[in-house]
């Protein structure tokens, strides 16, 4: 049960109103509301990080639900997984994300993904260890879209528990991301 009440978005005005016309009725945003404008910021930097960057979208969803998983985020990972079925992922890759990077559903590529995400979120500063094979994968663009991603995804990770925020019961409206089939 979350922790305060979930903003009624009925509520919302200047350009919270305006990103409340095009986010789908998650309690995430219903949570968010309660920060006013801040809540188009949020909405539009981590649309772009979903639909907008030359990050593979099965790496980029195997480090978010990463991310989650490692910050005990259930709220994320629900929301995650479903994300990641929908762009193709086996279940076996999805329980994979869970048991680490050593699990044996990765490629290599994911698995250095698994590694880096674990690295930055327990220390911060990825080793050299993590970081220069990471680099090498997938050159520095994607480097950097991936530590931001998960970057960002440790903030919603954090939001998402402190506040409690309910996993939606019923039917969730769908969130359109990059990598879903058209």
């Amino acid at each position: 049960m979350a922790r305060i009440p979930y903003y009624d978005p009925a509520l919302a005005t200047g350009r919270a109103a305006k990103a409340y016309a095009g986010l789908p009725a998650l309690n995430i945003f219903k949570m968010l509301g309660h920060t006013g404008d801040l809540l188009e910021g949020f909405s539009r930097f981590g649309g772009l990080l979903l639909n907008k960057t030359s990050l593979d979208p099965v790496l980029r969803e195997i480090a978010i639900v990463r991310v989650g998983v490692l910050s005990k985020a259930s709220y994320e990972v629900y929301q995650h997984e479903a994300i990641s079925r929908r762009i193709g992922m086996s279940d076996d890759l999805i329980k994979a994300i869970h048991e680490g990077p050593e699990a044996g559903a990765f490629d290599a590529t994911q698995r250095l993904v698994m590694a880096f995400t674990d690295d930055v979120v327990t220390n911060v500063r990825a080793s050299d260890t993590t970081f220069l094979p990471m680099r090498e994968a997938l050159g520095d663009k994607a480097l950097q879209e991936l530590t931001i991603v998960i970057g960002f995804y440790m903030l919603v990770s954090r939001f998402l528990e402190t506040f409690d925020v309910d996993i939606e019961t019923g039917e969730a409206p769908v969130v359109k991301v990059g990598g879903d089939p058209a």
